[in-house]
């Protein structure tokens, strides 16, 4: 037997418990529904999903692979990672020259709208500090306010951080930009409009120019979310670019929209974000990809939308440089360059997350 079987037979028996269809259990597609109201409804699309896949690639070589990994898929907060590559064509192209460099500073130069930097508080605020989800960025966009992700655990989070505490959405005394840790959603969608404005492009354009096309990731059709990749926007986040009506697109599915993907073709954008026997790696500057994965002082387990394996707080089989990308639902995506190993996981039960990395190493050394 394929000593690979013990994994696929794990993934297999224990999936993601959503249902397939978003209607038949809407109190599991997204986290909107725990926000308060009025933000608890969804402003972007759902779709129906696929059963669980993935697969398992070392050394730029594939040792295991299961499920219908060429569906694409909403991936939740794995969408923060196109995000971040998207902010890594800005940096290496110099529409952002200093990452401490406050957001409005960059703004005023470009003679391009505030958007909500102006004040005596958000005026301080600076691109890392949004990237490393510490800006403390206070206001609402697209009609939701920052408060609404207020208290916010995530599972991932390390330390004393996980202690439960206010319910999530109770205001809180804002603290100095750069000394505060919070997983927001909000300030990640404001941050995208600031992207947005800073291109003056939509960011899937973007990101289809300079990474999809040259890893022959084809853009979905007719938004079909089933063919090929497709980044969905909120029905309130147009904006007017240059007399054109442009979509602002979220950095994640919480009030839905978000990446739409396949396994397959997160497997292509892990190699390159890896390095690893892959001819497109230079689409991506060395240097941004360190700082991607540079720990934040504050969050050692975080760094620019990318989740760290610092001290091996996530997983004590993976390298310390090791690296994740995850959303709700059970999307994983490890990223182990010591190993030279790369995994996609897809709708397996996030309970177990760490359980299934530690069953891939397992079975890898035997």
């Amino acid at each position: 037997m394929n000593k690979w079987q013990e994994l696929k037979d794990f993934t297999s028996e224990h999936q993601c418990e959503w249902s397939h269809k978003p209607e038949m259990g809407a109190e599991q597609w997204g986290i909107h529904l725990q926000d308060p109201p009025p933000h608890n409804r969804l402003l972007g699309p759902v779709f129906d999903r696929g059963k669980t896949c993935g697969l398992v690639e070392i050394a730029g070589k594939r040792v295991c692979e299961w499920g219908d990994r060429h569906r694409a898929d909403m991936t939740f907060s794995v969408t923060k990672t196109y995000l971040a590559l998207v902010a890594g064509r800005a940096f290496d192209t110099g529409l952002i020259t200093d990452l401490d460099h406050s957001v409005l500073e960059t703004l005023q130069q470009r003679k391009l709208p505030t958007l909500g930097f102006a004040d005596s508080h958000n005026e301080q605020v600076t691109w890392r500090q949004m990237l490393q989800f510490t800006s403390e960025w206070q206001g609402s966009c697209f009609g939701i306010p920052d408060q609404v992700d207020h208290h916010r655990i995530v599972s991932m989070q390390a330390g004393d951080t996980l202690k439960q505490g206010p319910a999530k959405g109770e205001p809180r005394v804002l603290q100095k930009p750069g000394t505060y840790w919070e997983y927001n959603d909000v300030r990640i969608n404001q941050f995208s409009l600031a992207l947005l404005h800073l291109f003056g492009r939509a960011l899937p354009d973007i990101l289809d120019e300079h990474f999809m096309q040259p890893l022959h990731l084809h853009r979905a059709k007719a938004q079909n979310p089933t063919d090929g990749w497709h980044w969905h926007g909120y029905e309130n986040s147009w904006v007017t670019i240059d007399d054109k009506s442009v979509q602002s697109v979220p950095g994640g599915g919480h009030w839905g929209g978000g990446m739409v993907i396949s396994a397959e073709a997160q497997a292509a954008i892990a190699r390159m974000m890896l390095s690893v026997n892959d001819q497109n790696s230079a689409l991506l500057s060395d240097e941004w990809r360190q700082l991607m994965l540079q720990p934040t002082d504050i969050a050692p387990w975080y760094g620019f939308f990318t989740w760290l394996n610092t001290d091996h707080c996530i997983s004590k089989a993976a390298s310390s440089n090791s690296f994740f990308a995850m959303g709700i639902g059970g999307q994983v995506i490890l990223h182990d360059p010591d190993a030279q190993l790369l995994a996609v996981f897809r709708w397996i039960d996030a309970e177990l997350t760490s359980d299934i990395v530690e069953l891939t190493y397992s079975v890898a050394k035997a």
